[in-house]
């Protein structure tokens, strides 16, 4: 068994079995309640790792290290980890928070060329307008700044929306319009049914962009651009 490294906040945890991420675990994340205790779980079966979501309310967003290949890990699902470098995103409450997974290149090179093979999804260009961009960076302003991977927040749609200097209906009226874009394209958790948070939606909106290199910290000039459509700050 080949074993993993864990890279969260600056700090490397060396994972040999079975490993829980959460916030009362074997990397304990934060005491954020709204973190499942023991939410992932790294664990080797069938001859290979495997990234375990053990939680029932939250999802994680998983990519490779050039951001190409993206999967939506929802509660109850599992996923082999066959890349290199792994990157993981989740939300909890209005907070975000990622980590690295990194693992022996000699073992995994092998099985990621075999999932090639086999049909991984690559991740389909998105053409976003100026606005919507400049939406997008908003949202993940935090977490495109922090000196440190590990944790940022998400900012309300008013806080956000007040940012940008933008009235609520303009920003409203756009985050639909990406989200609806994104939702055509595959990418999971942007839509839903009734009583789908807006919180869930945002973070979610964070995790794909960030985790997929949709948009990144070159980006952040962009946000004291003037507002778009002749719209006035509000007042």
């Amino acid at each position: 068994m080949t074993p993993l490294r864990v890279e969260f906040c600056g700090e490397w945890f060396d994972v040999e079995g079975e490993f829980g991420i959460g916030r009362e675990a074997e990397l304990t994340i934060d005491e954020n309640p709204y973190l499942h205790r023991r939410f992932l779980i790294l664990r080797h079966e069938y001859g290979m790792w495997w990234l375990v979501n053990s939680g029932n309310l939250l999802s994680a967003t998983v990519t490779d290290a050039s951001g190409l290949v993206q999967a939506w890990l929802a509660p109850g699902a599992k996923l082999p980890l066959v890349f290199p470098v792994m990157h993981v995103m989740f939300t909890a409450g209005s907070t975000t928070y990622d980590f690295t997974i990194h693992a022996a290149e000699d073992y995994f090179a092998t099985a990621a060329t075999a999932s090639e093979a086999g049909g991984s999804t690559t991740i389909i260009p998105v053409a976003l307008t100026r606005s919507q961009r400049q939406l997008v960076v908003a949202l993940a302003e935090h977490v495109l700044t922090q000196s440190v991977p590990g944790r940022g927040t998400v900012p309300s749609s008013a806080e956000a929306a007040a940012r940008l200097g933008w009235s609520m209906t303009t920003f409203n009226r756009k985050l639909d319009n990406v989200c609806e874009k994104l939702d055509r394209l595959g990418v999971q958790g942007l839509r839903g049914g009734r009583g789908k948070l807006a919180t869930s939606r945002r973070a979610r909106l964070v995790e794909y962009a960030v985790a997929t290199r949709l948009v990144g910290p070159e980006d952040l000039p962009i946000l004291d651009e003037s507002p778009p459509d002749g719209e006035s700050s509000p007042s």
